[in-house]
């Protein structure tokens, strides 16, 4: 049985006067129905970026240069553009990071939200707007913010908001970049309960990116681990948080406080992520790697698979 969502080796550069930065290389993974996967890594690893990618909304100087993403048994790098628009928000839609930016400051949240299901859809203004109504209490808001303006409401709520519009025109995915960011615990938590629901309810399949590995083991059921451009680990939450596999995955987890388990002190991931218009040689993770070995520094390890839906990039996963 196939899957929802699949990409396969999908490589999207952006060609800059400094060079070519491959924030996407060479990258496969899938999503099934009804799935909650979760893009963890730190930023400028290339998250975004491969969000940006299932969308086809990179812009230049970026390019898609070579892959497959398949939806549904199509290829979406095969379609001409007014056929992908209408994968958009119909199939595939997004929560862009930032509610604040992302929401239109001089228009009422009801203009907004009635703008992008007329725009994808053949509503009335009126079939629009009561839509729009029913979206908003889908996410836990009241009617009465349509009238309001993005500035009069909340960081929750403005969130909500968005992912009412994201929601507009019933999609089977939905992608959440950094949706809890800027929000206080408490909110976080309303937010991600509030996805989880609408994964249950309705089948929708969503995938969450975010640097905060708490956040993810909270809702996801499987994680894959990005760095320099690549998925070094994918697996069940349960496995990346009780056997990871690679030592950046390690790292990361170390670094937050125990979500599960006896209290241990955090540790710190020393260095940076590399520069992905030069990356070094072999492992790209080697520099920053305490168990590093000579093999590492000269091979680029290939991805194996260590058990049932658990994969590694690594030289040193036994």
């Amino acid at each position: 049985m196939s899957s929802l969502l699949e990409i396969h080796c999908l490589k999207t550069y952006y060609f800059t006067e400094m060079g070519t930065i491959k924030a996407v290389n060479n990258v496969s993974i899938t999503l099934d129905k009804g799935e909650c996967l979760g893009l963890a890594g730190e930023s400028g690893c290339g998250k975004s970026t491969l969000a940006l990618s299932v969308l086809r909304l990179i812009k230049p100087p970026g390019r898609i240069i070579d892959g497959r993403i398949i939806f549904n048994g199509i290829d979406l790098l095969s379609l001409k553009p007014e056929d992908m628009r209408k994968i958009r928000w119909h199939k595939i839609s997004m929560v862009f990071q930032g509610s604040m930016n992302a929401l239109n400051p001089v228009h009422t949240i009801r203009d907004q939200i009635v703008e992008a299901i007329i725009t994808h859809t053949n509503y009335s203004r009126g079939e629009a707007e009561r839509k729009a109504a029913s979206l908003l209490n889908l996410v836990e808001l009241d009617s009465s913010i349509l009238k309001r303006y993005p500035h009069e409401l909340s960081g929750g709520m403005r969130q909500r908001a968005l992912i009412a519009m994201a929601l507009a025109c019933d999609p089977e995915i939905l992608i959440a970049d950094e949706p809890t960011t800027a929000l206080d615990v408490v909110t976080q938590a309303r937010i991600l309960m509030l996805l989880k629901d609408l994964q249950r309810q309705y089948g929708l399949s969503i995938v969450i990116i975010s640097h905060d590995l708490s956040i993810l083991a909270q809702i996801c059921d499987k994680i894959a681990i990005m760095y320099a451009g690549k998925i070094v680990e994918c697996a069940s939450v349960e496995t990346i948080y009780e056997k990871p596999a690679h030592p950046y995955t390690r790292a990361l987890i170390n670094a937050f406080p125990s979500v599960r388990g006896p209290k241990r002190p955090l540790s710190i991931l020393r260095g940076e992520p590399p520069n992905l218009i030069s990356l070094p040689p072999g492992c790209p993770f080697h520099p920053r790697c305490s168990l590093a070995h000579e093999i590492c520094y000269e091979v680029e390890p290939e991805i194996i698979q260590l058990s049932q839906g658990h994969y590694v990039t690594c030289h040193l996963y036994k």
